[in-house]
């Protein structure tokens, strides 16, 4: 059976860990810069949201690579990137929806979550569990899109809402002419 990685933004307290153990996992430092996994900060709101690739039935990076370096892994389910085979021309990067292909700099390469392999340390890692490996089937991913929209306004309402102006109106008299 598949598995998937679960996020649950509600119970996600900013806390980084997630960052920390994937940029470990795959560069050997503590740089969340380099993590394949983000925590969104919605700052005025006070709340967080992690996110990461989706590894999407789709697959829109995979199926843009002009050179085939995005692959299906058979075992994970993951869309795994061969960087033998990786030119870094970026399309993917392009294609993915979600953001969640990212070009790094060092390599000249892409990189995206690749489940680590079926062993995902950001999951090990978070202390609330909001981000768990379960099976594919059990994600809840339509209940984070609704958890993503939603604003302590109410749906639709802005977090700055336009102010009203007052509107100068001027008469300027017709001349005679053309």
């Amino acid at each position: 059976m598949l598995k998937a990685l679960k996020l649950e933004p509600e119970k996600c307290t900013g806390c980084l860990q997630c960052e920390m153990a994937c940029s470990f996992e795959n560069t050997g430092a503590f740089n969340p810069a380099k993590s394949r996994i983000k925590v969104f900060t919605f700052h005025d709101e006070g709340r967080f949201a992690p996110y990461t690739c989706t590894q999407c039935d789709e697959a829109w990076c995979m199926h843009a690579c002009p050179v085939e370096a995005i692959v299906l892994n058979m075992a994970t389910g993951s869309k795994d990137v061969l960087s033998d085979v990786c030119v870094g021309c970026k399309v993917c990067t392009i294609a993915c929806p979600f953001g969640t292909v990212n070009y790094e700099a060092d390599s000249g390469k892409v990189v995206k979550c690749d489940l680590c392999g079926g062993d995902p340390w950001c999951s090990k890692a978070c202390p609330t569990g909001a981000i768990t490996y379960v099976a594919a089937d059990d994600t809840g991913m339509e209940r984070m899109r609704a958890w993503a929209q939603q604003s302590p306004q109410g749906a639709g309402a802005h977090a700055n809402p336009p102010k009203a102006k007052e509107v100068q109106v001027f008469n300027v008299p017709q001349q005679g002419g053309l």
